[in-house]
């Protein structure tokens, strides 16, 4: 099988081109050919209409080929400067010119919109002013090809506005933009045209009147997804019961909601709004400073996540592959992960078991591989979460946590996703889903709770479940905030 098949895409001074298709159809294999991190077996590229060879980075970016990848690339004990001119240090009598690398660094944090400096140390910044860091490392070049690969996956709201004025200003003065998204709303905001891949090979293109959902998911995934509909349930009992809740992130505020069985329950607010130090600090990952915790009406204490895991709370973190799986190990080890215990007889472990609970797993949350012997990195970002939901299905806990469960995950995958969620649900777990993106929330939540700057802004049922009442509430522009 090949990655990319018989591919041909031109791209053209001072556009946007989107280019889309689900994991796996080969957009980053084919960026990383423009790039030379990887060198095609067969075929041609042209540069400024001429035959070009592409052997490596080096080569790429005397080309004016700048690529700001997915998977931040950074020295965290280095200082802001220092990566962004790594390897390409200026110099001055022979040694590094430190005050050019501070100015010029300075400069570019200033076009971001940035408030930390060239000497910030990279570890003392969030996800999405590293990545910010990045796209300043990526402009430091004066590419004329600057490719983007999900640029805005660990952006704020504000930070993408930032960005995409940004871009617009490269594109007016004749820079080509390569934006790989799999946020279709990003895709109709910013692109004058989008090439589509499936299975690597060219599903279509669309010109900037034809853009929009419809058209985009048709080229992708060459069916019609069918999200599924918010079905009409009866609640049942009270499953997890928050009071007064104070965590690190905000000692001083005092948290208080609950979950009912059968509820899914969005957690909205901007980054660093505390969504996920509260569900950190619920799974025993972070220290509860006061409060009290009730699960099934029992009250619990929460010290370790062994303890929430008795209590049957299960957790699945914003980085799967950090925090969530282990990439290196199979479906089958990584499925059986989190009840070992569970699995063994007379302290032997059972293997027989392993494989009849990972492959149950497989079957029932559909994971795409030919056998749960299959490493879990080598899948693709939507079946790696899948393995993550598997790993806490199979325990058959009663409360859900899930932060960003679908960051990063085409919108086939997504839909999937969606219905395991709405499947839980329909099995009385209860479900608190935190997400970034007002639409996910929107279609998923049967109650919205909002976050803002570590307390619970406030509640949205109903007809005032709108992404003007969320942001209103996350932005502390609402009234009925003190």
């Amino acid at each position: 099988m090949h990655a990319l098949n018989d591919v041909s895409a031109s791209f053209y001074q001072g556009e946007v081109v989107a280019v889309m298709g689900e994991n796996g159809a080969g957009k980053s294999t084919l960026m990383k050919c423009l790039a030379g991190v990887h060198v095609p077996n067969e075929g041609s590229i042209y540069f400024d209409g001429k035959p070009v060879s592409i052997p490596n980075v080096n080569r790429a970016t005397e080309l004016g080929v700048a690529f700001i990848h997915q998977e931040l690339n950074l020295a965290d004990n280095l200082s802001v400067g220092a990566n962004i001119f790594l390897g390409r240090e200026p110099t001055k009598g022979g040694f590094i010119d430190r005050a050019t690398i501070r100015s010029r660094t300075n400069r570019l944090i200033e076009q971001l919109g940035m408030q930390f400096t060239a000497d910030t140390r990279v570890s003392d910044l969030s996800i999405g002013h590293q990545q910010m860091v990045e796209i300043a490392k990526a402009l430091s070049q004066e590419a004329r090809l600057l490719i983007m690969d999900e640029p805005t996956s660990s952006l704020t709201r504000h930070e993408t506005d930032v960005l995409f004025e940004l871009v617009r200003d490269l594109r007016a003065k004749g820079l080509c933009v390569v934006f790989i998204s799999h946020r279709l709303a990003e895709v109709q905001e910013i692109a004058d045209r989008v090439i589509v891949l499936r299975d690597g090979k060219n599903s279509g293109e669309l010109p900037k009147e034809r853009i929009d959902h419809d058209n985009m998911v048709a080229l992708m995934v060459g069916r019609d997804l069918a999200f599924p509909e918010k079905k009409v349930t009866t609640l049942g009992k009270v499953l997890l019961d928050v009071q007064d809740l104070r965590v690190a992130h905000a000692p001083d505020e005092r948290v208080s909601f609950q979950l009912r069985a059968g509820e899914v329950v969005a957690m909205a607010g901007l980054v660093g709004a505390g969504r996920t130090e509260l569900a950190r600090a619920i799974f025993g990952i972070d220290r509860i400073f006061g409060g009290t915790l009730k699960v099934d009406g029992t009250p619990v204490t929460i010290r370790d996540p062994r303890d929430a895991i008795a209590a049957g709370i299960a957790y699945v973190p914003e980085d799967r592959k950090q925090h969530g799986a282990i990439v290196e190990m199979t479906i089958r080890d990584n499925v059986v992960m989190a009840g070992l215990d569970r699995y063994q007889r007379l302290g032997f472990v059972q293997q027989d078991q392993h494989e009849t609970v990972a492959v149950e797993a497989k079957e029932k949350l559909r994971i795409k591989a030919p056998t749960v012997a299959k490493e879990v990195g080598l899948l693709s970002g939507g079946n790696q979460q899948k393995v993550v939901l598997a790993k806490w299905i199979s325990l058959g806990p009663k409360v859900f946590l899930l932060d960003e469960p679908t960051r990063g995950i085409d919108i086939g995958s997504k839909s999937e996703i969606y219905e395991v969620i709405e499947e839980m649900a329909e099995e009385g777990a209860a479900i608190l889903y935190i997400s970034s993106e007002l639409e996910e929330v929107l279609r998923v939540a049967d109650r919205i709770l909002v976050m803002h700057e570590g307390q619970l802004a406030g509640e949205l049922t109903g007809e005032e479940m709108t992404e003007e009442r969320v942001m209103q509430l996350a932005t502390g522009m609402d009234d009925s905030i003190s």
